[in-house]
């Protein structure tokens, strides 16, 4: 047994060279695979975010008054009834004069809302805010609703000037747009 030399197995560079090109195939295809499922899984976290955003927009635009011209003190007259001033035209609609968000007293007003930053204005912390929904858009606007935007049973008429529809859309970072719509009415 003294004679006996044991013989070193290795692996030849030919060898080495084939298990590494086999192992790059591998993870390529690996994360080509993978790769797109990283990116989509911000997608729900982004939309709750907007969705917060645009329930709370929403919620501030729909404690406004339906018009201009409506009375604030609980009266019986709406804008367009008789003895009552005419609701604003359509053309008419934004903020009136040099009005600023916290004086917005109609929903119409919002339309002046059409950035993150006039979104978050006059929140206590909006510095902090706007770190959360860094790169988000915000945009609002107003209208009078239409006979198309109404599914009414038969005989039901609603008159003209008497609905606003509110649409809100929330932009996320990647560029989906999140909309939130609502009837404000003359009642």
């Amino acid at each position: 047994m003294l004679g006996y030399k044991k013989l070193q197995q290795g692996v030849t560079l030919i060898e080495l060279i084939i298990g590494i090109v086999v192992l790059a195939i591998s993870l390529t295809l690996v994360t080509s695979v993978l790769g797109p499922l990283f990116i989509k899984s911000t997608d729900p976290w982004h939309q709750v975010r907007a969705t917060e955003l645009g329930q709370s927009l929403m919620n501030e635009i729909l404690a406004r008054s339906f018009d201009e011209n409506s009375s604030r003190s609980g009266s019986l007259l709406r804008c367009n009834e008789a003895g009552a001033l005419a609701c604003t035209s359509q053309a008419n609609f934004g903020p009136d004069g040099s009005e600023t968000r916290l004086q917005f007293d109609d929903v119409d007003d919002f339309i002046a809302v059409n950035s993150l930053a006039d979104a978050l204005a006059y929140i206590d912390d909006a510095g902090e805010r706007e770190k959360y929904y860094r790169n988000y858009q915000v945009s609002v606007a107003v209208r009078y609703a239409t006979a198309a935007d109404l599914s009414l049973s038969s005989g039901a008429a609603i008159g003209a000037e008497q609905l606003k529809v509110i649409t809100l859309t929330v932009t996320t970072p990647n560029g989906e747009p999140i909309q939130f719509s609502a009837l404000k009415g003359n009642w």
